[in-house]
């Protein structure tokens, strides 16, 4: 008895075209049409880093090396498959190959790996002060934010923000994560300048950091400090730091925390709110820390309650805090955009390593040679395509049609595919990834050659054509679940154990995998169930693939054989009598 599948088969291909639909859908609104590609493919930027010391003196071990390349590459590959190339060389270098990458951009994020502290804000003034310094500067700096997180990203200063640089440039606040905070950032008031104390502007070692008051020598100093000028980070020292963008100039105390303190950061949206924030966690021994430094620099008032975040020695945020934080957690609040919010999250993150590294040599790579081999690999996947087409018509005949309608079927999704995996995770096309495409065109084939072959043997045994679509489906789809599976675990294993490119080989080889299941499940198998009901196949056509010649029988189940045919009457009658 025919299944529902069966006697049904336009409802598997109803479910195809609605995928195929959703698919290109989501396409349209997100406005991507074309796969990224990889450094081989479309060029990039290649970039050598040297590790030159460690914060507290001495060598680079190979540990500290392979833990930075392991930072720098989930800084860089994200959550998803970018094909960045990220290598150790020598006793104390990274190589970092990230396609399509400009070269400004890419410098200040992979070179920003060494050290990170958390500092008190004592005095914030705009990169280029006037000639004759006020005390209270006004007027609303339209310059970029400090906590911009990518050189060509500009946040706009929160509007609840003041507009004074001596109070918080970026519109940033410190909230609690054990309360329902407000995730606008408080009015922040004029700041009344503090009163400079007789303390020495290089604390004792055993000096507490949340007890130093810059001295007249220090504020002298920062009153000369350009943007530009060298410092050097020392956590036992005061420092003199800028923004990402050159904008606001920074007077900052000694290190409070370090990037040690910090478990964990993230970027994400509040279920009470719609603006982007980013959350931290920190260590035990941090969250004490963090405690007790949210105590002192919220007592300290509107406008001298600022916490810088300072990473190689350029300040990355300086939001404000309101109330002592407790549980170790916080959120950073204020006019985040997503990107910009988890730019921070990773910098917090996956910035605090005790390497410094020199730049070594930054090169821009060609996509030209890329071009030329992959225009050498389109032709040898299209001369493959065209011969597997080829012997499927010559051997197959008319059901070479179903071998080229499910080809190109596969070849849809796998574009959308890549096309939607490139957006979400950042998967990128590289030659490697191409080979695995152009052998998927072989292991969609073989599940074609498995179930016609199955089919022929069914009406070979006698059973009709209807029917042998059936059973010679029950028995091959097994068949082809083992295969595609096999192909599959190997495709999973090779991306585990595997480095470089050829994930991207793996990779895709996996996807065309799952996507070959899909077309043979719901396109392969109903189309022919629909082509066995036509007169053309279900009577064995000469030109079918399904006449009784071509499968080796006299005549298909059901009909008889043209010469078996019983002879017309003869108009001559027998004898009376049967007389021979």
């Amino acid at each position: 008895m025919a299944t529902t599948t069966t006697s049904r088969p336009g409802r598997l291909l109803i479910v195809l075209g609605v995928i195929v639909v959703l698919l290109f859908g989501i396409m349209g609104l997100t406005k991507t049409w074309k796969p990224k590609l990889g450094l081989d493919l479309r060029g990039g930027t290649t970039i050598t880093l040297t590790a030159n010391s460690l914060a507290g003196g001495g060598s680079v071990t190979a540990d500290q090396l392979n833990e930075a390349k392991n930072i720098i590459s989930q800084r860089v590959n994200g959550a998803g498959v970018a094909e960045a190339d990220i290598t150790t060389s020598g006793a104390n270098h990274i190589n970092v190959a990230v396609p399509g990458a400009t070269q400004d951009a890419l410098v200040k994020q992979v070179g920003q790996t060494a050290l990170l502290y958390f500092r008190i804000v004592y005095d914030a003034q705009a990169a280029a002060p006037p000639a004759t310094p006020s005390p209270t500067p006004s007027g609303t700096p339209t310059a970029k934010s400090s906590t911009t997180p990518k050189p060509s990203t500009t946040v706009k200063p929160s509007a609840t923000a003041t507009a004074k640089p001596t109070s918080t440039p970026n519109g940033r606040a410190w909230s609690s994560a054990l309360a329902d905070a407000d995730p606008t950032p408080t009015p922040t008031p004029t700041a009344k300048p503090s009163t400079p104390a007789a303390t020495p502007s290089t604390p004792a070692a055993n000096a507490d950091p949340l007890q130093y008051v810059p001295d007249a020598a220090t504020q002298t100093a920062f009153a000369a400090f350009k943007c530009g000028d060298k410092q050097t980070d020392d956590p036992s020292k005061p420092l003199f730091s800028c923004d990402r963008n050159g904008q606001y100039r920074y007077l900052l105390g000694p290190a409070i925390m370090k990037g040690t303190d910090l478990a964990d950061a993230s970027a994400g949206i509040p279920q009470s709110g719609f603006q982007w924030q980013v959350n931290l966690k920190f260590t035990g021994e941090g969250g004490d820390k963090f405690l007790k430094a949210t105590q002192n620099i919220s007592a300290r008032g509107q406008g001298q309650n600022l916490f810088a975040i300072v990473l190689d020695g350029e300040t990355i945020s300086t939001p404000s805090v309101d109330q002592p934080i407790p549980g170790g957690q916080a959120q950073i609040t204020g006019t985040f955009t997503e990107a910009e919010a988890r730019d921070l999250a990773n910098v917090l993150k996956y910035g605090a390593l005790p390497v410094s590294f020199d730049i070594s040599s930054v090169e821009t790579v060609s996509p030209q040679l890329g071009g030329d081999q992959l225009s050498a690999g389109i032709w040898a996947g299209l001369i493959g395509l065209a011969l597997v087409v080829l012997f499927s018509f010559l051997y197959y005949r008319g059901l070479g049609i179903v071998v080229v309608l499910s080809l190109g079927v596969a070849a849809v999704l796998t574009y959308a595919s890549v096309v939607l995996l490139g957006k979400a995770i950042g998967f990128t096309l590289t030659l490697a990834g191409i080979a695995g495409l152009i052998v998927a065109i072989g292991i969609t084939a073989d599940s074609f050659v498995i179930y016609f072959e199955r089919l022929r043997d069914e009406v070979r045994e006698g059973r009709s054509l209807r029917s042998s679509v059936e059973t010679g489906w029950a028995r091959a789809k097994h068949t082809i679940i083992a295969a595609d599976s096999i192909s599959l675990l190997a495709a999973v294993v090779l991306y585990i154990l595997a480095i470089g490119s050829v994930r991207g080989f793996a990779f895709t080889l996996g996807l065309t995998t799952l996507i070959d299941l899909l077309v043979v499940f719901i396109f392969t198998k109903p189309l022919v169930t629909l082509l066995a009901r036509t007169d053309f196949f279900g009577h064995g056509h000469k030109l079918s693939g399904l006449d009784p010649e071509h499968l080796g029988v006299e005549r298909l189940p059901g009909q008889m054989k043209p010469t078996a045919r019983p002879a017309k009457p003869s108009s001559t009658r027998k004898p009376v009598g049967g007389e021979v």
